[in-house]
């Protein structure tokens, strides 16, 4: 998205400030179509966790996407945003029966991962279709925090483990009409990710009654200039036709399901801030941002890079900065990283800004949580409000002690 629109919309709404192009949003969902144009039936579920407001779904929805979800919190945002529950799957981990009891009320496709959740829900709910998240034991993804698949993980259900679900579901009489697995996030090696489905292929074959069989998703988006990212187009080659030989090997069609999240939105996201203090140390210099990883955490999460340029200075002498923010402990999101001439006023654009940023924001250092911005046909909608001290105070009970 070009400088001069962020900063227009950074004086109309302020700062700091989640922006994202829908048109991006749009591009990112018909490369994967595209990719998977050859398969009969392709179901793309959204994965809401990624960026959660209610009008980003909508989108979605007219896209004709599905939802991944993994809570019921996810699971209502959807039907309040208009999707049909057999659009929507839910993925939860370590929740209460409970909870996974009502979501399957609401008529959504329920997806287990746990044997005993499994055996007591199958006892409990014969009728209701179950899918099964598998662990495939392959090690996917480009941080051990976001690599899902291995043997450590928490999550699915080992491959080893098949024997008993299979004891489950023939005690249970409980009907499995679907196969699902995610490995991990920033997946970059095809082969490694096709041999993981070939696993799910196996395991699919001991289930007669599936309808689909979802492989995640977790594909890499590039971050700074050259970077290198899943090859969406070459694993949709090589997986379609494995895929159409799988439904003749079983003598029926079934879906391929894939739960993007951040393929789809990341690159559609900006996030502007602007300059507080430009500080020079004997070491360094720091650029303070009216900001903080209360607002963008992955950096300190995770070390993930996201590229900062200074919209408001882009053709100015590149000097090196750590660009850092307000909160009162170490709060850096780039260190000595390469950018034009910053002055105090300036707005810094965060890039790659659309999944797992606002979504994973707090009001930590009781910080107001930023307004959000969409542009959808070339106008921009404001989405969310900027918070306000009144936000803050919303839920606290004062209690009378004196």
């Amino acid at each position: 998205m070009e400088s001069d629109i962020l900063l227009e919309l950074t004086e109309k709404y302020g700062s700091p400030l989640y922006v994202y192009n829908t048109d991006t949003i749009a591009l990112q969902y018909q490369r994967i179509t595209k990719a998977f144009d050859k398969v009969n039936s392709l179901q793309l579920n959204y994965a809401v966790k990624a960026l959660s407001n209610i009008n980003i779904l909508k989108y979605f929805k007219k896209l004709d996407s599905g939802l991944d979800t993994v809570s019921i919190q996810e699971v209502q945002l959807g039907l309040e945003a208009g999707f049909e529950p057999q659009k929507i799957i839910y993925t939860p981990n370590g929740v209460s029966l409970e909870e996974i009891e009502n979501v399957a009320k609401k008529g959504v496709q329920i997806n287990i991962d746990n044997l005993s959740i499994l055996e007591l829900f199958g006892q409990k709910h014969p009728d209701i279709p179950v899918c099964i998240r598998i662990n495939p034991h392959i090690m996917a993804g480009g941080n051990s925090k976001i690599s899902v698949g291995h043997i450590d993980s928490k999550f699915g259900i080992s491959i080893h483990q098949v024997p008993h679900i299979k004891r489950v579901v023939e005690n249970t009489g409980m009907h499995i009409n679907g196969i699902h697995m995610h490995t991990g996030s920033d997946i970059l090696d095809i082969d490694t990710f096709i041999r993981a489905t070939e696993i799910l292929f196996d395991v699919a074959k001991q289930f007669e009654n599936i309808d689909f069989i979802d492989f995640g998703s977790g594909f890499k988006v590039p971050y700074k200039e050259g970077d290198i990212c899943t090859d969406i187009e070459q694993l949709g080659v090589q997986l379609s036709q494995r895929f159409n030989e799988f439904c003749d090997e079983i003598g029926k069609e079934v879906t391929l399901m894939f739960e993007p999240g951040k393929f789809l939105v990341s690159e559609a996201g900006f996030f502007l801030a602007k300059v507080n203090v430009v500080k020079q140390t004997t070491s360094t210099v720091f650029a303070s941002v009216d900001s903080g990883f209360n607002h963008l955490i992955r950096p300190m999460m995770y070390d993930s890079y996201h590229h900062i340029s200074n919209i408001s200075n882009p053709s100015g002498r590149d000097r090196y900065y750590s660009v850092v923010g307000y909160i009162c402990e170490t709060d850096t999101f780039g260190s000595n990283r390469r950018i034009s001439e910053i002055s105090e006023e300036d707005i810094l654009c965060f890039h790659n800004a659309g999944a797992y940023c606002f979504s994973m924001s707090s009001n930590y250092n009781s910080r107001y949580r930023p307004a959000e911005v969409m542009i959808y046909e070339g106008k921009d909608y404001l989405i969310r409000k900027r918070e306000t001290f009144e936000d803050i105070l919303k839920n606290q009970e004062v209690v009378d002690l004196i």
